[in-house]
C-alpha cells in the first residue's frame, strides 16, 4: 500500500506537466525509487539512473557499466531513444558544484522544455545542497510525505512482530505514535531498536528515551529545535489576560475532537509583542506546559541559506516537520528580524518576501494541531498582512509589569532562592521602587541582593539588602529609554489586547 499518496501525486502532476528536472530533497533513495518505478510501469515510461556507486544503468536497454556523472549525462544527450524515459540520478548535491555538470543537465532540460526529448523527467535524488542560478528555472523542489499516526503505528507493530516481541498495550502504543510523528521509517527503527536493545520489550520506561533521541533528529534538521520545558504558568508572575486567554485554547487542545464536534475552530496561535524581558519567551514555554505537547522552536536565523532556493525549501521543511510533529507548539522568537519590511515596495530582498509568502499561507490555511507562539520586541516592521485576524487568533501587547505584577515577580524569585526570608521582606516596598523594571531586571535584582548577603556573610537575606541591589540596577527602561518609548507609542495605537489586567 502507497504510504506517499500527497508526494506520488505531486510527483505524478509533475512528470505529466512536462516539468524538466525534479529535485528530491531526501535521504531515502528506495522509497523514491519504488514510487518512481511504480508510475513508470502505470505510464509505460522507461527509466534510466545513475548514482556513484553503480554508474549508468538502462535497463530496458540492457545497458550497464561504470561511469562519472558526465559521461552518463553525454551518454543521454546523444541518445536518440530517449523519449518517454525516466533520468534518475542519485548521490547528486555534491556533482552540481561543477560547471561541466550544469551545464550538461541545463542542456537536457532545455531539450525537455523545448519538446526535442519528448515525455522525459530528470529527478535528482539527494539531500538539499546547491542549486546553481543556471538550473533554478528547471528545478522543483519535492521532499517525501512525513508518516501518518496511522502508519507509525503500523510501523512500530511491525517491527515488534518481526521481532517477536510483545505489543504494549492501545494507550501506551498511541503515545509513542504520536512521540514518533515526524521522523523517517529509518529513524523511527533507529529509536525502536534503541528501545528494546536492554529489556527486549517496548513499555513505558522507554518513553524519556525516545523523546531524547527524537530531540536529536530534530535538532539535527538544523532549522526546529525540541526545547525541554521544565516552566508552567506558574512561574509567570501577572500577564493574567494572556494566562487566562491561553488556559482556554489549552482545554480545546486537549479535547480537540469534542471541540470540533461542537463546531469549535482549532486554536491557530497568538502573537505576543512587547517590552524585551517581559515574560514572552517564558510565556512560550509554559504554553506548552499548559497544552501538554512538545515545544518546537524555530530558529528563522537557520532558514537562511546560501544558495539559490535552499531559504525556502528550509522554510517548507520545517512547516512540514511541524505539521508532522503535531499536537505540537511552534515558538518563532523574534518574529520581526526574520520577516521585517516583507511585502514592502523595496523593503526587503524577494527571499524574505518569499518565506514570508509561505508562512502567511500556512498560517491562513493550515488545520493541524501546530500552536503557534510568536513573540516579538519592536513589531512597528512588520507587515501589516502578519497581523490581520485570521493570521492569529489573537495579538497580546505585553507592557512593563504593574505594582501587583511586580510583587508577585520579587516572590517568585526569592521564593525559589530564599524562601524562608521571604516573611520577613518587604515585598511590596520593593516593587514600588522597581516601577520601569521588567521581569528580566526583577531577577537580575534578587539575585543579586542574595549574592550580596551570602558575601557579606549574612544569615539572612534582608528588604535592605535587595533595597541596596536597586540602587546599583540600571532598568531597560531607562537604557533602552528612547526605543522603548517608541515601542509602547505604537503598541498602544494598535489596541492590541493587554497581557496583563488592569489593577
Amino acid at each position: 500500500m502507497n504510504d506517499q499518496p500527497v508526494f506520488r501525486k505531486e510527483l505524478e502532476q509533475y512528470m505529466d506537466a512536462y516539468l524538466p528536472i525534479l529535485y528530491v530533497d531526501t535521504l531515502e533513495n528506495g522509497k523514491v525509487q519504488d514510487i518512481l518505478a511504480e508510475l513508470a510501469a502505470q505510464k509505460g515510461r522507461g527509466i534510466i539512473k545513475w548514482s556513484l556507486h553503480s554508474g549508468y544503468e538502462d535497463a530496458s536497454a540492457g545497458l550497464r557499466y561504470p561511469s562519472p556523472l558526465s559521461g552518463a549525462l553525454d551518454t543521454i544527450l546523444l541518445e536518440k531513444n530517449v523519449a518517454r524515459k525516466i533520468l534518475v540520478l542519485e548521490d547528486i548535491a555534491g556533482e552540481l558544484e561543477s560547471p561541466a555538470i550544469v551545464s550538461r543537465l541545463r542542456c537536457i532540460a532545455e531539450r525537455i522544455a523545448g519538446g526535442t526529448m519528448d515525455d522525459c523527467t530528470v529527478v535528482l535524488l539527494s539531500p538539499l545542497g546547491t542549486i546553481p542560478r543556471a538550473l533554478e528555472p528547471y528545478i522543483t523542489l519535492m521532499s517525501l510525505d512525513y508518516l501518518s499516526p496511522e502508519k507509525i503505528r503500523e510501523h512500530i507493530l511491525h517491527f515488534l512482530e518481526s521481532n517477536d516481541m510483545p505489543a504494549p498495550v492501545e494507550e501506551l502504543l498511541d503515545t509513542f505514535s504520536m512521540h514518533l510523528r515526524g521522523l523517517s521509517e529509518t529513524e523511527i527503527d533507529n529509536i525502536l531498536s534503541l528501545a528494546v536493545s536492554d529489556d527486549g520489550q517496548l513499555d513505558a520506561s522507554d518513553l524519556p528515551m525516545v523523546l531524547r533521541q527524537k530531540q536529536q533528529m530534530i535538532k539535527k534538521s538544523g532549522i526546529l529545535e525540541m526545547v525541554t520545558v521544565k516552566e508552567t504558568v506558574e512561574d509567570i508572575g501577572g500577564l493574567q489576560n494572556l494566562k487566562d486567554w491561553l488556559r482556554t485554547k489549552a482545554q480545546i487542545f486537549r479535547d480537540v475532537r469534542r471541540a470540533k464536534e461542537f463546531g469549535v475552530d482549532i486554536p491557530k496561535g497568538v502573537l505576543i509583542a512587547g517590552m524585551p524581558g517581559c515574560g514572552k519567551s517564558l510565556t512560550a514555554k509554559a504554553a506548552a506546559s499548559m497544552f501538554r505537547v512538545p515545544l518546537l522552536r524555530m530558529d528563522m536565523g537557520r532558514l537562511m541559506g546560501k544558495y539559490v532556493g535552499e531559504s525556502e525549501a528550509n522554510m517548507r521543511r520545517a512547516l512540514q516537520l511541524t505539521e508532522a510533529s503535531s499536537p505540537c507548539v511552534l515558538w518563532i522568537d523574534e518574529l520581526e528580524k526574520a520577516f521585517a519590511g516583507a511585502g514592502a515596495q523595496g523593503g526587503s530582498s524577494e527571499v524574505t518576501t518569499r518565506l514570508f509568502g509561505s508562512f502567511l499561507t500556512w498560517m491562513q490555511e493550515k488545520d493541524s494541531l501546530a500552536f503557534v507562539v510568536a513573540t516579538a520586541n519592536n513589531i512597528s516592521h512588520l507587515p501589516p498582512e502578519l497581523m490581520r485576524k485570521g493570521r492569529f487568533d489573537e495579538i497580546f501587547y505585553v507592557d512593563f509589569p504593574n505594582q501587583s505584577e511586580r510583587e508577585k515577580i520579587i516572590s517568585l524569585h526569592i521564593g525559589k532562592r530564599r524562601s524562608a526570608d521571604l516573611a520577613k521582606i518587604d515585598i511590596p516596598a520593593l516593587a514600588r521602587k522597581m516601577k520601569g523594571c521588567c521581569g528580566a531586571d526583577i531577577e537580575s535584582v534578587v539575585r543579586d541582593g542574595i549574592e550580596a548577603a551570602f558575601v557579606a556573610g549574612k544569615a539572612h537575606v534582608t528588604t535592605e539588602d535587595m533595597q541596596a541591589a536597586i540602587g546599583r540596577t540600571h532598568p531597560i527602561s531607562e537604557t533602552m529609554k528612547d526605543a522603548i518609548e517608541e515601542m509602547d507609542k505604537t503598541y498602544k495605537s494598535k489596541k492590541f489586547t493587554n497581557a496583563s489586567r488592569e489593577e
